[in-house]
C-alpha cells in the first residue's frame, strides 16, 4: 500500500533529528564507526527492497550484497548562525533528498556546527522500511546501552523464484480457506473509520497540490501538563493536541480571512503498542478525527476524547485491512494520484509517538532533543508529528510553503495554544 501511495513529487520519507550534547572533545570518526557496528542489529538496514517475478508475491527485502556503510552516513555542517532555524531547514533539504532504491533505504546524517557545541543526526527512511513504532525501535538498537546484535551470517542468498512462489501460493490458498476470518476483518475496519458519521470539512486553503518543497517548524509543551489536563478529562495525549491544533487552525484560517467550520484530522494508529528492530514493517491504520471549530479548549479536548473512545477497537490499525486492497486497486488503474490530489475528506494529517520517558545517549553524549521528522501527500498540505521525549511533548509542523508562507504564524498560534495549556510560554528552545 505504501508503494502505491509513493505517486507525489516528494518522497515518502519519515525519520527523526536527535540533538546531542555533544561538547568539544567529542569525536565525530569514532560515532560513526559506532552507528555502523550498531545497525548490524538492525537486519533492514542492511537490505534492499525488491519486486518479486511476476507469479511470485509482493515486493521482498534481500541482503544487499555490496551493502557499503559509507553510501549510508556522512556529516554536513549547519549554516551560520546554527540556531534551531538554520538546523531544520539542512534537515528539510536532507529528509526530501530522495533514498536510492538500489541500496537500503535510510540515511544518517550528522549535521555539525551547532550553537552551544551541540551536534545532531538526522536519520531518514522511507515509510515502506518502518511505522513510526519500527521507527523507535530502531532507534532504541542505537543508543548506549542497547543490546548488541545476535550473530547472523551476512549476506544470505536470495531466495529462489520457485521459493517465492511456493511461499506466494500458499498466502493465497491461507487467505482462501479462511473466508471468514477475512470478512471478521470487516467490522473493525468500519468502525474504525466510521465514514457515515463524519461530514466533509469545509473547504479551505489547507487543502491544496503539494509541490516539492517542505518547510519543518517545531513547539513544545511540559509533557505532565498535557497528561494531567488530558486526565481530567478521561481523555488522552493525542486527544489534547488534536484540540489545540484545530484551535490553531481556526485561528490561522480567520487571519486569512475565512471561516474554517468543522475539519478532520487523518490521525494515523498503529496496530501494536511495541516492536522490536527485526520486526519493523507497517501496521498502520487511519482514524479520521472531526475537530470542532468552536468552544472552549477544554471543552473541545472532551468532545474530541468522546469521538475517538468510539472509534477505538480492540483490533487497532483494522482500517489498514479495507485500505490496502483499495489503494493497490487504483493505483493499478493510475487513479491514485488524481483521487488524493482531489481528495476533501481529510484536512490534515496528525501522527503521535509516545517517546521513552528517559534521555538517551548516544556515543558518550546525552540526546537532549528528538525531533520527529513526518511527512505531507496528495492536497493536504499540513502534517503534525507529535512525540514526547523525557519529559517533553514536541509538536512539528511539516508543511509546503508555498502553500503556507504564514507558517510562522501557525507555529506561533499552535505553541499559544500549548502554553495556555501548560503554563511554560515557550521556555522550552533547545538551541539558540
Amino acid at each position: 500500500m505504501l508503494l502505491a501511495s509513493d505517486v507525489g513529487p516528494a518522497p515518502m520519507q519519515a525519520g527523526a533529528v536527535l540533538v546531542l550534547d555533544a561538547g568539544p572533545d567529542f569525536d565525530l570518526t569514532a560515532a560513526k564507526a559506532t552507528l555502523a557496528a550498531r545497525i548490524t542489529a538492525v537486519p533492514r538496514l542492511r537490505q534492499r527492497l525488491v519486486r518479486a517475478p511476476l507469479g511470485c508475491g509482493r515486493p521482498i527485502w534481500i541482503d544487499d550484497q555490496a551493502f557499503d556503510i559509507e553510501a549510508h552516513v556522512r556529516s554536513v555542517p549547519c549554516p551560520p548562525p546554527g540556531d534551531e532555524a538554520a538546523l531544520l531547514e539542512r534537515v528539510t533539504a536532507i529528509a526530501t533528498q530522495p533514498l536510492a532504491w538500489s541500496r537500503p533505504l535510510w540515511s544518517a546524517t550528522f549535521v555539525t556546527g551547532l550553537a552551544s557545541g551541540r551536534m545532531a543526526i538526522t536519520v531518514v527512511f522511507h515509510h515502506v522500511l518502518a511505522d513510526g513504532i519500527g521507527g523507535l525501535a530502531v532507534l532504541a538498537s542505537l543508543v548506549d546501552g542497547a543490546p548488541g546484535a545476535a550473530s547472523a551470517p551476512f549476506p544470505r542468498p536470495a531466495p529462489s523464484r520457485r521459493q517465492l512462489a511456493e511461499d506466494a501460493l500458499g498466502s493465497r490458498l491461507k487467505a482462501l480457506a479462511h473466508p471468514a476470518a477475512v470478512l471478521g476483518r470487516v467490522r473493525p475496519a468500519l468502525a474504525e473509520l466510521k465514514p457515515a458519521e463524519l461530514a466533509r470539512p469545509a473547504r479551505t486553503t489547507l487543502n491544496a497540490a503539494t509541490g516539492p518543497a517542505r518547510r519543518i517548524l517545531v513547539t513544545r509543551t511540559e509533557l505532565a501538563e498535557v497528561v494531567a489536563c488530558a486526565h481530567s478529562h478521561e481523555a488522552t495525549v493525542n486527544d489534547v493536541v488534536l484540540a489545540a491544533v484545530a484551535r490553531a487552525l481556526r485561528s490561522l484560517l480567520a487571519s486569512r480571512g475565512e471561516r474554517a467550520g468543522d475539519l478532520v484530522a487523518s490521525v494515523m494508529v498503529t496496530g501494536r503498542p511495541a516492536t522490536t528492530a527485526t520486526q519493523l514493517g507497517n501496521q498502520i491504520g487511519v482514524m479520521p478525527v472531526r475537530l470542532p471549530a468552536d468552544g472552549d479548549l477544554r471543552d473541545q479536548v472532551a468532545e474530541i476524547a468522546t469521538a475517538t473512545r468510539a472509534r477505538k477497537t480492540a483490533n487497532r490499525a483494522a482500517s489498514a485491512g479495507l485500505l490496502r486492497p483499495a489503494f493497490r486497486t487504483l493505483a493499478a488503474l493510475g487513479l491514485l494520484g488524481w483521487l488524493i490530489n482531489r481528495q476533501r475528506l481529510i484536512s490534515v494529517f496528525v501522527t503521535n509517538l509516545r517517546g521513552p520517558a528517559d534521555q538517551f545517549r548516544f556515543a558518550g553524549a546525552v540526546i537532549a532533543d528528538v525531533i520527529p521528522i513526518t511527512d505531507i501527500a496528495g492536497n493536504v498540505t499540513l502534517s503534525f508529528g507529535v512525540m514526547s521525549y523525557a519529559g517533553t511533548l514536541v509538536v512539528v509542523v511539516v508543511a509546503d510553503p508555498d502553500q503556507h508562507p504564514d507558517l510562522d504564524t501557525l507555529a506561533g498560534l499552535l505553541q499559544a495554544e500549548l502554553d495556555d495549556l501548560s503554563g511554560e510560554k515557550g521556555k522550552r528552545t533547545p538551541i539558540r
